[in-house]
């Protein structure tokens, strides 16, 4: 008898464990072909939902693209809806947009709702990137520069996805990443920063004289560059610099003398002249110089 019931309870048991896994496993399922995917700009991409119910017969099939602080319906009620709509179609559950653009970049749900099933609600997760050729770049070249200084060409767009990696040209031969790499750069000082595009010249000599451009390249489209332009690098004018100095301080050496001149000479006393003391003698007294002889005259 005690056998029995432990069989009993051995078989109830089972039978809960199957109906749990069926309830799992029973129901809505959905999956995706792809759940990263990557198309270049202008190009078609497709975003892969396929599901699977138990016994609905009317799921609702729904796809929303995840903002950072928003969602937004892009397949809903049956339609696509802007702004997929002028630019995509339903192929089945999955989404085929023919003419990708940056904007369409970002993460999207594909929800399938089967009220009926015992699992009523499954979901998958599908991550969109878009991959954009580089923009012309822009190129900062200085005109001039003096020898023995610090000098940085810049050079850097800001378009293209991934990131673009860039290199520079002087007179339309490619430079190498450090002049210590290539013989026929050995008697220049530089680096380049294929990251950020800088060009940086430690001291800048007269045979760094030339036309530089910058080409921006990440892999994708054509490599873009900017219109060449020219820096001419020259010696300190050190004659110069000195004959300038001995002029000013000639001319300053004069002003001196000048002013020492002029106040030797008096042209700089504040006595009054002849004709205001002369003026100030002759001048009438005023009435009010009267006032106290009239007083004893009375």
């Amino acid at each position: 008898m005690q056998s029995l019931l432990s069989s009993r309870r051995m078989l109830l048991l089972l039978l809960g464990c199957a109906l749990g896994l069926c309830y799992r496993a029973c129901g809505v399922t959905i999956r995706t072909d792809n759940a990263n995917v990557q198309a270049e700009e202008f190009a078609e991409a497709i975003l892969s939902c396929k599901y699977s119910i138990e016994k609905d017969p009317n799921p609702r099939l729904e796809w929303k693209k995840l903002g950072w602080n928003d969602v937004t319906f892009v397949y809903y009620e049956g339609h696509l809806v802007d702004p997929l709509k002028a630019r995509a179609e339903m192929i089945e559950s999955s989404i085929r947009i023919k003419n990708v653009s940056r904007g369409d970049a970002g993460k999207y749900r594909c929800e399938v709702t089967a009220p009926r099933d015992n699992q009523v609600l499954a979901e998958a997760l599908i991550h969109l990137t878009v991959l954009v050729a580089p923009g012309a770049p822009l190129c900062v070249v200085p005109i001039s520069a003096m020898t023995g200084t610090v000098v940085e060409l810049k050079c850097r767009e800001e378009e293209g996805y991934p990131a673009s990696e860039y290199r520079w040209f002087k007179n339309g031969a490619l430079l190498p990443e450090t002049s210590t790499s290539h013989a026929k750069a050995r008697n220049s000082s530089y680096t380049i920063n294929k990251k950020s595009g800088t060009l940086q010249f430690n001291t800048v000599a007269k045979v760094d004289t030339g036309e530089y451009y910058c080409e921006a390249h990440n892999g994708i489209g054509r490599p873009q560059k900017c219109t060449a332009k020219r820096m001419q690098v020259d010696d300190l004018n050190v004659s110069g610099i000195v004959a300038a100095v001995v002029v000013v301080a000639l001319v300053i050496a004069l002003c001196g003398l000048g002013v020492f001149y002029a106040q030797k000479k008096g042209y700089f006393s504040r006595q009054p002249s002849q004709k205001a003391r002369s003026a100030s003698k002759s001048a009438p007294p005023k009435e009010s110089d009267f006032k106290h002889t009239k007083s004893f005259v009375i």
